[in-house]
């Protein structure tokens, strides 16, 4: 997952009185029962742990196009065929390009000489030949600090970051890149150098591309530690030079897949709710917060609603998505696949910030559906999860069903230990909070139950002049032009075409 901001709205009443104003708004006469009924079915869970352990400790990290990622599809087709699945179908789509690390190296040669801890910063083009540059110092990387700098010929630019504590400091680590990279490829900079935004030493992968190609310069991540202390070097007065071998391997496209099982819909089965979490990770690490406990959710969600005897009215999809760290290309795959479907797309609900506890919803900006969310979420009150916000952004896979105009839900989170273990190494299995995580199980069923259930649609599909309001109402425009991806909406080759 990329990172995202969180505005949270809060509307007040007395407890009590907003449940039963909640329920009395959404849920029909013996749903209150079924929901109560499924929430206990689901906390049960007795699969997940095994499940979320297999994945992470037996598969581990899971980049597309590596062995590991196709262990981790026949995982995700054996788990949904036994957790009951109606149907279980894999969804192949091309990825443009690619990429491994091969051996990065870094060291400073000049005033002192020491090993840099670091990692090359994903989707980043190899360097040749071992680059032996002098390291230029640009601060936070603003058009000020770049001007200050000087001339950048053939330099390897530093990047400083201060640590991350919030999801608006991790949303900021990547609205922030852009411009740099930019203004360190104007310069002629050789490569850049960032500072690690965790301390002790953690390493973690990112990628700054946003099309799943290659970045247009090279680039390395490197510990905070040795980075803190090469900026201390230079503000000394003393010429730091330094050298990286980035032999990153570069390969040609290829396929890879989304993973689909259903629950079939008794009245409209034509109709769905699609219930998703991204498949893939990173590697250095094993992906147990980022995404592999919200995969095993959306298994278990699935197994929950087939044990407790419930059948909605409406279809529901279990997407197991590929490719979204690299730009959420499979959950945008699945949307083009399925575009001339998307009038049947009831909703999208995404979990995708690791185990902290859940709090409500972000509804990519749809006002119109926050009364009846609230009111699905009513029996989970007790919980703390009871407000929901109007936010949207890009970030994770509800992104194309957006832009299509579909209602989505992402969890909103409290960031917990999410964000040190982030992408890093320390991703492991040991980090889940496996209690909390069941009762996002249940959350998880209960709403794609609720939704898929109702007798009447969440929401409408918005036209493609509601979405650019939409999108200009919640400046999710001005992040799409941020990150490149504007031009696609503009052209229609992403988002609803009328």
């Amino acid at each position: 997952m990329s990172g995202a901001m969180r505005i949270v709205a809060r509307k007040t009443c007395r407890p009590l009185l907003c449940v039963a104003l909640a329920l009395s708004l959404a849920l029909p006469a013996g749903a209150i029962e079924e929901i109560d009924h499924l929430i206990i079915v689901a906390q049960k869970a007795p699969t997940l742990e095994k499940n979320l352990r297999a994945l992470t400790d037996e598969v581990g990290g899971r980049v597309p196009g590596t062995p590991n990622m196709e262990q981790a599809f026949r995982w995700a087709l054996a788990a949904f065929k036994d957790a009951g699945a109606d149907s279980v179908t894999t969804e192949e789509f091309t990825m443009p390009v690619g990429w491994s690390e091969g051996a990065t190296r870094v060291e400073v040669t000049a005033p002192t000489r020491f090993t840099v801890r670091s990692v090359s910063v994903a989707w980043s083009p190899p360097i040749a030949q071992t680059l032996h540059a002098r390291v230029a110092d640009v601060g936070e990387g603003t058009a000020a600090d770049f001007a200050k700098a000087g001339d950048l010929m053939g330099a390897i630019v530093l990047v400083h970051s201060k640590v991350l504590r919030s999801w608006e400091d991790l949303f900021a680590e990547y609205s922030d890149a852009p411009p740099v990279i930019a203004a360190a490829k104007q310069a002629n900079a050789a490569a850049i150098a960032w500072t690690s935004t965790r301390e002790h030493d953690i390493l973690y992968r990112h990628i700054n591309s946003q099309d799943g190609e290659v970045d247009v310069i090279p680039q390395v991540l490197l510990a905070r530690e040795d980075a803190l202390r090469i900026q201390r070097l230079i503000a000394g007065g003393a010429p730091v030079e330094m050298e990286i071998t980035l032999p990153n391997r570069i390969g040609d496209t290829f396929r890879s897949a989304n993973i689909v099982a259903e629950v079939k819909g008794r009245e409209k089965p034509e109709e769905y709710v699609v219930l998703g979490a991204h498949l893939d990770s990173w590697e250095l690490g094993t992906g147990a917060l980022d995404n592999g406990c919200n995969s095993a959710l959306v298994i278990e969600a699935l197994r929950a609603i087939k044990a407790s005897g419930l059948r909605p009215r409406r279809s529901i999809r279990f997407v197991l998505f590929s490719g979204e760290e690299q730009g959420m290309l499979g959950s945008r795959a699945f949307v083009q696949q399925h575009r001339a479907e998307m009038d049947n797309v009831v909703a999208n609900i995404t979990f995708d910030e690791g185990t902290g506890h859940a709090t409500g919803f972000s509804l990519g900006g749809r006002k119109d559906i926050d009364a009846k969310v609230r009111a699905m979420m009513a029996p989970f009150a007790k919980w703390g999860i009871a407000k929901n916000t109007t936010d949207a952004f890009v970030g994770t896979d509800n992104l194309d069903f957006l832009l299509e105009g579909v209602p989505t839900l992402v969890a909103n989170q409290v960031e917990a230990n999410y964000l040190e273990n982030y992408h890093a190494a320390s991703d492991t299995f040991d980090k889940v909070d496996i209690p909390q995580l069941k009762k996002h199980v249940a959350l998880a069923a209960a709403m794609a139950f609720a939704i898929a259930n109702d007798p009447q649609r969440l929401g409408k599909r918005q036209s493609r002049a509601e979405v650019e309001k939409l999108l200009h109402d919640t400046k999710l425009d001005k992040q799409l032009k941020l990150f490149g991806l504007w031009t696609d909406w503009e052209s229609g080759k992403r988002g609803r075409e009328k």
